[in-house]
């Protein structure tokens, strides 16, 4: 059995994933920002009598990643790279700070602790490390920017620390979840006033879209299988949506990639219906 470290895990994927591990006997290391403003997974534990152990980290904090590794004896397997923040609008409208933020948590939290994680799996030569991107970290549009630059960041470091440390039997795995049934997919519901109409166009798509929700679970299952593995395997799409999102994005040339998100209102909204079966447009439109 593994021991594995785990950030984000007060909802989500995180939370998901440190049952499903906990549950096949791995030893669970399920870090958040805040424990006691999340409860729910140390009862959950304690009644179930499962593997894990609940330790705070901020991954925005060099302090904190250097204390709550230090504060860990027992060797690490696995990291599972999980923490992560949403953040949607038009690169006009957003304040640098969302920028700064989103790529500090989801891209420069992982490279934290995969730093801080990397000295001993070296020394011993065997670990593995498990970034959760998203099908956002390769497909880009908007109103997703700061979101899909983190991710984007956040597949290109996983690259490079791939090469570097397989020689020294460390793997290095991208999870790259489509729409799944978590709380930052639910916030994308709710659009905030804008300017430019990508904004509420992708609030109608997750709100259809998730209307037949994808459990967390379902990325929980390929972390835990990637840890039990030898696999060598770079990337995994998760979900049943993320092979065709994918792929649909490459079917486009860039120049027509660009065209399809600056259609017009009408003519956008009969695309995604062709395209995906999903009718986004806003309610009152479709009532009437």
């Amino acid at each position: 059995m593994a021991s594995v470290l785990i950030t984000g895990t007060s909802s989500g994927i995180g939370f998901a994933t440190a049952l499903e591990c906990a549950r096949a006997g791995h030893t669970v290391f399920a870090t958040m920002r805040n424990p006691a403003r999340a409860p729910q997974l140390g009862e959950l534990a304690k009644r179930e009598r499962l593997p894990i152990e609940i330790r705070t980290l901020d991954v925005d904090s060099d302090e904190s990643v250097r204390d709550c590794f230090r504060g860990i004896s027992k060797p690490i397997d696995a990291l599972v790279n999980n923490a992560g923040v949403e953040c949607h609008g038009s690169v006009e409208e957003l304040p640098m700070e969302a920028f700064v933020s989103t790529m500090n948590t989801n891209y420069l939290g992982a490279v934290r602790c995969i730093k801080a994680v990397l000295p001993r799996m070296r020394e011993a030569r065997k670990g593995c490390i498990i970034n959760i991107a998203s099908v956002a970290g390769r497909i880009a549009c908007s109103p997703f920017g700061p979101y899909n630059a983190s991710k984007f960041a956040l597949e290109a470091i996983s690259e490079v620390l791939a090469g570097e440390v397989k020689p020294f039997n460390i793997r290095v795995a991208i999870v790259e979840p489509g729409m799944q049934d978590t709380k930052m997919a639910r916030e994308l519901e709710n659009p905030v006033p804008s300017a430019y109409a990508q904004v509420p166009r992708w609030a109608g798509f997750f709100r259809v879209a998730l209307a037949n929700p994808v459990p967390p679970e379902t990325t929980a299952t390929i972390v835990r299988h990637i840890v039990e593995s030898d696999t060598w395997q770079l990337r995994y799409p998760s979900g049943p949506d993320a092979v065709p999102f994918l792929n649909w994005r490459a079917g486009m040339t860039d120049e027509q990639w660009v065209d399809w998100s600056a259609l017009d209102d009408e003519a956008w909204y009969e695309r995604v219906q062709s395209d995906f079966g999903l009718d986004a447009r806003p309610k009152t439109s479709a009532a009437s």
